[in-house]
């Protein structure tokens, strides 16, 4: 599989373009704390300050109405990026429980990856006595890669830990 990818590839090799980092915080509707809380945690991890999300569109059976703040997310680019991922790969997900390896299934089809996290106290940062709620997180990993395939053994080569 590698020597085919070794074949394709002379001058255009895989990058990394970005990583996303999302957390979703559904109580904030009801306590606004929690957003202010969600926000100082995501910036002690990520070194960089981010954004509130609001609900794009109103749901009645989540009780929700558009333009209400409902989550929180950064974007890293550059030297930023490559720093969070050599910090998860290698000191956040070895802290995780019963961890095995990162699935290989999460591939989008165009050679990005996301990762769920169910907590975020796998992060050195986070103080487990000063921490309000257990929230989890996503991680999207976005890569020039086009196939699946390609980003897989891209990430693999950067240090992500697969499933063998």
């Amino acid at each position: 599989m590698a020597s085919r990818l070794k074949e394709k590839y002379t001058n255009e090799v895989p990058k990394l373009e970005k990583v996303v980092i999302n957390m979703g915080i559904g109580e904030a509707r009801d306590n606004p704390k929690t957003l202010e809380s969600a926000v100082k945690e995501l910036e002690l991890i990520v070194g960089q300050r981010p954004i509130i999300t609001r609900a794009k569109k109103s749901i009645a059976n989540f009780k929700l109405r558009e333009g209400m703040k409902i989550g929180t997310k950064v974007t890293l680019r550059g030297q930023k990026m490559y720093d969070f991922l050599d910090k998860f790969m290698n000191i956040a997900l070895p802290r995780v429980r019963d961890f095995r390896g990162v699935s290989d299934t999460s591939f989008d089809g165009r050679g990005n990856y996301a990762i769920g996290i169910k907590e975020q106290l796998i992060f050195p940062e986070i103080e487990y006595d000063k921490v309000e709620s257990i929230r989890g997180l996503d991680i999207v990993i976005v890569t020039t890669a086009k196939t699946d395939e390609e980003a897989r053994v891209f990430l693999e080569k950067m240090g992500m830990p697969f499933k063998k």
